[in-house]
């Protein structure tokens, strides 16, 4: 995608434009010949799925008043202390009323 953006053929104003998932799959297609990923829904479905990852993360990092949460440049992930995460996950309404454990990270 980096690249399709590079190219400034697929560009529109800060957006890529509605071709570039055509792009897109023939240039996976070239690296992964037999995978048979298709622009729709394959990629289209990922994307979204990254564009809501990345809004997570820009707002844990982002948000005003908020030094709780952390970036941590060896391991490229957002860092923070238990409590806070705890407090975080049980403010998501997919977690309310749900039990769950901490993962550690090591």
């Amino acid at each position: 995608m980096v690249d399709l953006y590079n190219v400034e053929t697929y560009n529109a104003d800060t957006r890529f434009n509605a071709s570039y998932l055509n792009a897109l799959e023939r240039m996976l297609e070239k690296v992964l010949p037999h995978a048979m990923l298709k622009a729709k829904p394959n990629l289209e479905s990922r994307i979204r799925t990254l564009k809501m990852d990345w809004a997570t993360v820009y707002d844990l990092l982002n948000v005003k008043d908020n030094s709780n949460f952390g970036w941590d440049e060896h391991r490229q992930m957002v860092v923070a202390k238990d409590a806070i995460w705890n407090l975080y996950i049980s403010m998501l309404p997919y977690f309310l009323g749900k039990t769950y454990e901490l993962l550690a990270l090591n």
